[in-house]
């Protein structure tokens, strides 16, 4: 049987920055326009000031976004949330990413002040590169992310989706200005594995860098929810539906010893998922989960704290093994 604890916070890569082992992912905070209409669908507006009060209340103290998350939609609505809830700039963390597709590193630094306007009144804790296809090389956005630092407009730098190699690289320009790599977002779940197998996991241990795991439930998938009721899927937007129904069967067995662990535990499947993934790996690896509805962002605050007994840790390890199998890395969302 598990138990509580008060969540306690880790410090980001070998920055001063301390975040919750689980924070919250705002992509669904586009408001459902262009691209991200096949992806999530909009929010009301005080349907979202409520999941980030519900999120900060409960402990959770950083929340991740992007320019490419509505071009600037997802990051103005979190500024508007976050102030609707009367929050501090000194008692939130803010990450934001820089999207390079089409664009060299000139572009980091002239618009940065775009980044900073959409999240007005909250200063940029990290900002991270988005995606490995500059055309500039890694050393040049690093240089570009470290005159930031130097001129006090982001605190720490990161980047996402960086497969082994680039991660290394990124790390030296950025220690080579006297900086730290924070660091790398890639898709980490009991469904994906992958950076046990892909070089990933051992580099960031090796090189201090935090590993912040995107799609942590897998777009839902192992919350259980469509594998009781694949109706559900009907109503999901569908660049997320198309996903979804791949890894419902694969799943199958996997969700049985989450939901009944969670039953044991009186929570969700969710939580476990997220519980087991935010300790199994020390603390290298944290995660942000997404939530559209305050129950969700509530199961994420849950998750914070409820620690798992080793034989339920180990019982999710093997029903999840099979998904270590080293999978393409690259542009994974």
């Amino acid at each position: 049987m598990s138990d509580t604890a008060a969540v306690l916070k880790r410090r980001l890569g070998r920055t001063d920055i301390e975040i919750t082992p689980i924070g919250l992912g705002t992509w669904q905070f586009a408001e459902g326009k262009g691209f991200d209409r096949f992806v999530y669908d909009g929010l009301e507006s005080q349907v979202t000031n409520d999941i980030v009060k519900t999120a900060f209340d409960g402990g959770i103290n950083w929340f991740d976004t992007a320019e490419a998350y509505g071009w600037g939609r997802s990051e103005r609505c979190l500024a508007q949330a976050l102030s609707a809830a009367g929050i501090d700039d000194d008692d939130v963390v803010v990450a934001t990413k820089w999207m390079p597709a089409f664009r060299t590193a000139q572009s980091i630094g002239k618009t940065i002040v775009k980044r900073r306007m959409c999240l007005k009144p909250y200063s940029i804790s990290l900002f991270q590169v988005h995606q490995p296809i500059a055309f500039s090389s890694v050393k040049a956005q690093m240089d570009a992310m470290a005159d930031l630092v130097e001129l006090g407009l982001i605190r720490s730098v990161g980047v996402s989706n960086f497969h082994q190699s680039w991660m290394r690289r990124a790390h030296a320009a950025l220690a080579a200005r006297g900086f730290p790599l924070a660091s790398n977002q890639v898709k980490v779940s009991l469904m994906n594995r992958s950076i046990e197998t892909n070089g990933v996991l051992d580099a960031a241990r090796e090189l201090g860098v935090t590993i912040i795991a995107w799609s942590p439930l897998e777009m839902g998938v192992l919350t259980g929810k469509f594998h009781k009721d694949p109706s559900l899927l009907d109503s999901r937007p569908l660049g997320r539906r198309m996903v979804m129904r791949m890894q419902i069967e694969k799943s199958r067995d996997l969700i049985g010893t989450l939901e009944e662990i969670a039953a044991a535990n009186g929570v969700s499947a969710a939580v476990i998922a997220l519980s087991w993934l935010v300790n199994y790996y020390g603390e290298t690896v944290v995660a942000i989960p997404g939530a559209t509805k305050v129950s969700q962002a509530e199961q994420n605050v849950m998750a914070n704290s409820l620690k798992l007994s080793e034989r339920e840790m180990e019982a999710i390890e093997q029903a999840s093994c099979k998904f270590k199998t080293k999978l393409p890395f690259g542009l994974q969302g």
